[in-house]
């Protein structure tokens, strides 16, 4: 065989080795992609992602779209071949394996967490979008979970309304710790509640559940050497009329600003948009402030790509998102929930210079 012929064999073969390697290799790392993005004041599979039920709404004409991040199975793992053509490609992003799944946690464990800080973001979104239209929430402390195995376990229940510890009423969550910890280890405690289906019952009738039963709970020592009974307090809200928002198969907080501003723009005379395109993402909490989110990139481009015109971005996330804008989509610089009204006001009203942008660092 010439000479020639048989480098080039060599070689091939040799490529060709490398090529069936790469595709075998499974590296340590996990994809980010534009995820779905849905319009919180229109429908979600034929279903109305924003139902209020007891109040006087509006329908507007807009759009205010949370957005979210598509991501690769905590089984899957990717191969070298398609880890360096994520990392080529503008529209997703390749992140070691471990900041999505950490290795101490269950891919289970991993989706109830999503799961749960989707659920508080939505009622977080409630009230400070009440509050900012000067609506009254109330608020009660509860038990938000139970240790399994430990002195409250089958005596406290989650979702039951604390009255009172040991006789003293207690008005947020850190009360309930600071009055069990005044105990020694090994006493009793006596909490004053209201079983959780009564507290339900009496919510749904739009009224305060009333009274309540004494339940003693014997405690134990922490690691620490402090009393404990084996509960996390939490602060639970009644609203004045029914909310409901169904979007399935979302995990994560980072929705929480467009659905309080969905909901704003529900029960306000005021089109918020004015008809425009907006999209846009952040945690929020009840006071309103807005806080970051991973993924901005993903997010952006996702909004980009089903029309959106302006994008409301969290002050934490402003820097990195502006590194690699999507072409036609404005960067809006929000804090809070009150700049991002302030924001739209400008939106609808035309006067986009005024809007604070996302400059790149």
């Amino acid at each position: 065989m010439p000479r020639r012929t048989a480098t080039m064999l060599t070689s091939t073969l040799l490529l060709i080795a490398v090529l069936c390697a790469a595709v075998l290799i499974r590296v340590p790392y996990a994809e980010m992609s534009p995820g779905p993005t849905v319009n919180t004041l229109g429908e979600y599979g034929g279903e109305p992602v924003l139902s209020i039920e007891g109040r006087k709404t509006h329908e507007p004409s807009g759009h205010l779209n949370m957005t979210t991040v598509r991501v690769t199975g905590a089984e899957y793992r990717m191969n070298l071949v398609e880890a360096v053509y994520g990392w080529l490609a503008d529209d997703s992003a390749v992140v070691p394996h471990d900041t999505l799944y950490p290795d101490d946690k269950s891919a289970e464990e991993v989706r109830e967490e999503n799961a749960e800080e989707f659920t508080q973001s939505l009622e977080s979104a409630k009230v400070a979008a009440l509050r900012e239209l000067g609506i009254p929430v109330g608020e009660r402390v509860v038990v938000a979970s139970v240790v399994k195995d430990g002195p409250a376990e089958g005596r406290l229940h989650a979702g039951d309304v604390i009255r009172a510890v040991d006789g003293e009423p207690v008005e947020q969550p850190d009360d309930v710790a600071r009055l069990v910890t005044e105990h020694d280890p090994g006493e009793d405690v006596v909490f004053t509640v209201v079983p959780a289906k009564r507290a339900e019952e009496a919510e749904k009738e739009g009224g305060e559940p009333t009274g309540g039963r004494e339940v003693t709970v014997a405690t134990t020592e922490a690691d620490d050497g402090r009393a404990i009974v084996g509960i996390r307090a939490g602060l639970d809200h009644t609203f004045p009329f029914e909310i409901d928002i169904e979007l399935a198969d979302v995990g994560g907080p980072s929705a929480g600003l467009m659905f309080a501003l969905g909901i704003v723009d529900k029960l306000s005379e005021e089109d918020l948009t004015g008809g425009e395109f907006v999209a846009g993402t952040g945690t929020i909490d009840g006071e309103g402030e807005v806080g970051p989110i991973g993924g901005i990139g993903m997010k952006t481009i996702a909004a980009r790509d089903k029309g959106a015109k302006y994008f409301l971005t969290p002050e934490a996330n402003c820097e990195a998102a502006a590194r690699d804008v999507p072409e036609g989509l404005t960067l809006v610089r929000v804090g809070s929930l009150d700049d991002a009204l302030e924001a739209l006001e400008h939106v609808r009203s035309g006067n986009t210079d005024a809007l604070p942008s996302c400059a790149a660092g």
